[in-house]
């Protein structure tokens, strides 16, 4: 079974778990979802999937997200432009780095983030149970570019 058809399997799963009948609309959505290797939004996938379905509406697909991250089989980012976007839950933890250009978003991990984080938590009398980064930025012309450190 591929990772796609992983994912859809287990998206199925949770929105049967929560009682809902398997839709062929519903089982559209979730393909497109479980195929997508970007962070789309509602109206992304609503545009991806009508063009296999014209019967599709956007507040289906408006549902159907809520349904996947009330059942926490997606992840909502809500970005800086101010527009939800969905990402599988099924990832390895990482970050962000958003072009606030193109509105490109670039994943990336670093253990030495993920230390320094854990560290000031620490410092601070904490202990992280979850967290979230996200980096704004904008791509650095070619001739300008410095190597970090």
């Amino acid at each position: 079974m591929t990772g796609i058809e992983q994912r859809q399997t287990i998206f199925e799963t949770r929105l049967k778990k929560a009682g809902l009948r398997m839709t062929q609309q519903r089982r559209l959505i979730l393909s497109v979802l479980a195929q997508a290797d970007d962070h789309p939004d509602a109206k992304g996938i609503f545009t991806r999937a009508f063009a296999h379905d014209p019967t599709l509406s956007l507040s289906t697909v408006y549902r159907t997200m809520k349904l996947l991250e009330t059942q926490g089989a997606i992840e909502r980012h809500a970005f800086e432009d101010g527009v939800s976007r969905y990402e599988h839950a099924d990832q390895q933890h990482h970050d962000h780095l958003i072009d606030v250009e193109s509105g490109q978003v670039v994943e990336f991990s670093s253990p030495e983030i993920e230390d320094l984080q854990r560290r000031i938590a620490a410092e601070l009398g904490y202990e992280l149970v979850r967290h979230r980064l996200e980096l704004y930025g904008r791509r650095i012309e070619t001739g300008k570019r410095r190597s970090p450190g």
